[in-house]
């Protein structure tokens, strides 16, 4: 059993050299190739003078160089911090500045992009550029401060063996947006994510056949897990940056792949495509998490694909996953989300922390080792989140710490638990969590608006889409106006989906807060069937 996350690739390299582990486009690397890539990524790393436990931040698409820098700051010693490519230099900046990443690896576009943003990002030394050789004016960055050098560089391997790490340490900082203000970074260790690899593995049935189609962004904790679980058992993970849901159905028909992990909105597009037959034939299991699958959605892909087993699942960046409901179970228990997944206990308390009866709503807790370290830099948020499991036996000497979700549920008789609600104000749209401050910070930052609120409304395709609702700074601003000045700021997913512009100031509770439930209300109805968007 491996404990350490890079051990699983290492340990299937002496294992099973020769299988197949990893595939880009027509590119294939064996289990020895993604091996001594990674070793030689954690040479690299140690060379630029990374130090125990330093952050690297790897902004780059699906490609072998991302894993590669990924495992290889794990096998460095090191925590790797996956960004997500959609982010725009802002938000990535945020993130390093955040978490003092000293180390960046990412492409010549993305750097060139970046460069400006980089001066205010005084922790980063290192930046190794994938791909091509930097060009003769980019050797620093970030007002002189910033090395930048070719990631394909060959390291110097003297002496460089990697830091020596342990289960508890941490390994990765996943970044997810917050009820308020910026992203925060989730601190997961290496027994987290060897631990969610395992338990996901074991409940799908995970087999050194398979073939998973990764199409997920890896700075997600769900994109991440197609690779850990892949590699845990000796499975090839598939890597696809794609444009078009299409391409998704032809990766899987092409390559013969047998598990694919999506989010709600991606499934509502599939479920409209024609699957082929290879694709239906190879594919034996789909999984969703991200958001709640429409049942309407869920019928058509079962009909599209009568052979495979569908998991529909519940999980938390604090803690992986959650919860998943077997697809033995799909009909007795519509709607449900399941019940605990291997090695994880899920408790529904109500807020002084004793169990509620079944059926009775109350706020999900979960505890065991999926439960992640908290977050970086933020005991604040932390204290609110992370806090002692209940009903812990007296005389214990050290208190065991859970994640208390914030999500309303009800469990039944037989553990089988059904979602509620959210005690907070995150608006998940697309599989992402998208933070209301966030949007509305960019959106003053534009000058064009004297108040602005953004509302997540109930949404057909996205779950929920972003409404911005907002009073102009002066006459004759136009919705496109708005959208315009937030695109160079905001990625694709968190760009308000509808505008609109008030001519009296945004409605109050009775708190002086802008009243969000009344305006809620006002635009809740904006995207359902029948009402044009």
């Amino acid at each position: 059993m491996s404990f350490l996350l890079h051990d699983s690739v290492l340990m299937q390299a002496e294992r099973s050299a020769a299988v197949p582990a990893l595939r880009h486009r027509d590119a294939v690397e064996d289990y020895a190739t993604l091996a001594a890539s990674i070793e030689r990524s954690a040479a690299r790393l140690m060379g630029c003078g990374l130090e125990r436990q330093e952050r690297v931040a790897v902004y780059l698409d699906k490609r072998p160089e991302t894993i590669h820098a990924l495992f290889g700051a794990a096998r460095a010693g090191g925590v790797f911090v996956p960004v997500n490519p959609l982010l725009k230099a802002e938000q990535v900046a945020h993130i390093l500045r955040d978490c003092n990443v000293r180390i960046l690896v990412t492409s010549a576009d993305r750097l060139a992009a970046l460069r400006a943003a980089l001066a205010g990002c005084p922790d980063l030394h290192t930046v190794l550029v994938v791909g091509q050789e930097p060009s003769q004016d980019s050797g620093d960055a970030g007002g002189g401060h910033v090395r930048v050098d070719a990631w394909d560089a060959e390291p110097d391997r003297d002496g460089l063996s990697g830091h020596r790490v342990i289960d508890t340490d941490m390994a990765a900082i996943l970044y997810t947006s917050g009820s308020t203000g910026r992203p925060k970074g989730v601190v997961l260790s290496h027994r987290n994510m060897v631990a969610g690899a395992q338990s996901v593995s074991t409940y799908l049935d995970n087999r050194p056949e398979d073939r998973i189609l990764a199409v997920l962004p890896f700075s997600f904790d769900y994109g991440l897990s197609q690779l850990t679980t892949a590699f845990r058992i000796g499975a090839e993970a598939v890597l696809l940056n794609y444009l078009l849901p299409r391409d998704v159905i032809r990766a899987v028909e092409r390559d013969g792949i047998t598990g694919l992990a999506a989010v709600p909105p991606l499934w509502i597009q599939l479920a409209r495509l024609e699957w082929p037959e290879a694709a239906r034939a190879s594919l034996r299991y789909i999984t969703n998490s991200g958001g709640a699958m429409p049942k309407e959605t869920l019928a058509a892909l079962r009909e599209q694909l009568p052979r495979t087993d569908c998991y529909l699942m519940y999980g938390l960046t604090e803690a992986f996953r959650s919860t998943y409901l077997p697809p033995a179970e799909l009909d007795k228990r519509s709607g449900s989300m399941g019940r605990a997944i291997p090695n994880a206990e899920i408790q529904v308390v109500r807020e002084d922390g004793s169990p509620c009866a079944p059926g009775e709503p109350g706020e999900l807790v979960h505890r065991g080792a999926l439960v992640a370290m908290g977050y970086w830099n933020d005991p604040e948020r932390t204290a609110e989140r992370f806090r002692p499991a209940p009903g812990q036996p007296s005389g214990v000497p050290l208190t065991e710490m859970a994640v208390w979700s914030g999500d309303t549920v009800r469990m039944d008789a037989d553990g089988f638990l059904y979602f509620v609600g959210r005690r907070d104000e995150m608006i998940k749209t697309s599989g992402y969590r998208v933070s209301p401050n966030e949007v509305e910070e960019a959106v003053y930052a534009t000058g064009l608006v004297a108040e602005a609120a953004a509302l997540g409304v109930e949404h057909p395709g996205l779950g929920q889409a972003i409404v911005l609702v907002a009073l102009p700074q002066a006459p004759g601003l136009r919705a496109d106006d708005v959208i315009d000045a937030l695109r160079p700021h905001l990625p694709g997913f968190m760009l308000p989906a509808h505008v609109g512009l008030c001519t009296e100031p945004l409605p109050r509770n009775a708190n002086g807060k802008i009243d969000r439930k009344a305006l809620a209300s006002e635009f809740g109805d904006l995207f359902r069937e029948g009402v044009p968007a």
